[in-house]
């Protein structure tokens, strides 16, 4: 069996020292639907990050009849018929794909020479399944980095780092933090780092997006067009914009032979707005309800300052400005909310911060 990585890496500012240990400190979110892990670079100038798709497919190598695996955008681009996302629901609910997991993730971390000698902290969803979470834990734990240190932290917490800062202010605030991720949809508050009425739903997503993107551009070309999940979540990607949506096109290739161009115009921002009018619903008729009820003082202090937005759909243009719109209409009362630069990165940032502080305590 062998197996290939697709990924991109990328050069992000921050310090991510350290300190006078030599474990490198690590931030790592194993995600439904993209894995991201941050390290030092060598000379100290900055975070390399790993950013890949959590899926794998396996095909057979015709001479050999070895079983042969293809990981991250490739996969998915090449066997979109098969490409098996092993932590659709966010966690390795089984045995079968808790191995699968491990396997993706420790040909990652060969492929990119993470030091074994690490602190890692990776970032854990809010999900109210403890098997998942075990599954999840023994794959970062048998992982082949990690030596030195291994601990977890909430993801909203983690991904609200970087949108305070550039150190660990958010561990020292009162705040409201929506992740708004590709399986889950979660809210929680958080008082100097302690998470406060976390809240999780299963019923918005960003997944959810997809396939209704999908289903709306075969409605928007009269059943002329169907596309897959990995196309629908690539148009939402490069187009979905609240600010400047723009009609796009694009070519299939029709049976029997020829090419059909066609115009999406609706579908892309349709569904969008769809999720976000559900994301504001939950939000505040659904957690600040139970927050309020639970802890009127943290809902008081929480609603006086910006709600951090983090997760992968907290990158489409314009969602920030319409959150806050949509939300402060809802409430009748005027609502911030901010965002790290790259949302997509900040959990793993965030964890990595923390890494790096907890190696520099040591």
């Amino acid at each position: 069996m062998s197996s290939d990585v697709d990924a991109e890496t990328e050069e992000v500012s921050g310090s991510g020292g350290t300190g006078s240990s030599d474990a490198v400190p690590v931030g790592v979110k194993l995600g439904s639907t993209r894995t991201v892990i941050a390290f030092p670079n060598e000379d100290g100038s900055g975070l390399k990050t790993i950013r890949t798709l959590t899926c794998l497919a396996s095909y057979e190598d015709p001479l050999t009849g070895e079983e042969k695996y293809l990981y991250g955008e490739e996969a998915a681009r090449e066997y979109p018929d098969r490409v098996q996302f092993m932590l659709r629901s966010g966690l390795p609910e089984d045995e079968n794909r808790a191995e699968l997991t491990e396997q993706f993730f420790t040909s990652v971390i060969e492929s990119h020479d993470i030091p074994e000698d690490s602190a890692v902290v990776y970032a854990i969803p809010t999900i109210d399944n403890p098997a998942g979470l075990e599954n999840l834990q023994s794959v970062i734990e048998d992982s082949p980095i990690g030596n030195a240190l291994m601990e977890s932290y909430p993801e909203s917490l983690c991904g609200s780092i970087p949108a305070f800062g550039d150190d660990l202010e958010a561990i020292e605030q009162i705040f409201i933090a929506v992740n708004m991720g590709s399986t889950n949809l979660e809210a929680s508050a958080y008082r100097r780092g302690e998470q406060i009425s976390p809240f999780t739903t299963g019923a918005v997503t960003g997944n959810e997006v997809d396939r209704i993107i999908a289903n709306y551009v075969e409605e928007e070309t009269q059943g002329r067009v169907n596309i897959d999940i990995t196309t629908a979540r690539e148009y939402k990607e490069e187009h979905a914009d609240f600010e400047a949506f723009e009609p796009f096109t694009d070519i299939i290739q029709q049976p029997g032979g020829g090419s059909h161009e066609y115009t999406i115009e609706r579908s892309v921002m349709d569904a969008c707005n769809e999720y976000l009018d559900d994301v504001v619903e939950e939000f505040a008729n659904t957690f600040l309800a139970q927050l309020a009820n639970d802890h009127m003082k943290v809902y008081q202090l929480a609603l006086d300052r910006p709600v951090v937005l983090t997760g992968g759909m907290a990158c489409i243009p314009g969602v920030v400005e319409e959150f806050e719109r949509r939300v402060s209409e809802e409430l009748g009362r005027e609502i911030e909310a901010v965002a790290a630069e790259r949302p997509d990165l900040s959990a793993t940032i965030g964890a990595q911060r923390i890494a790096a502080r907890l190696v520099q305590n040591s």
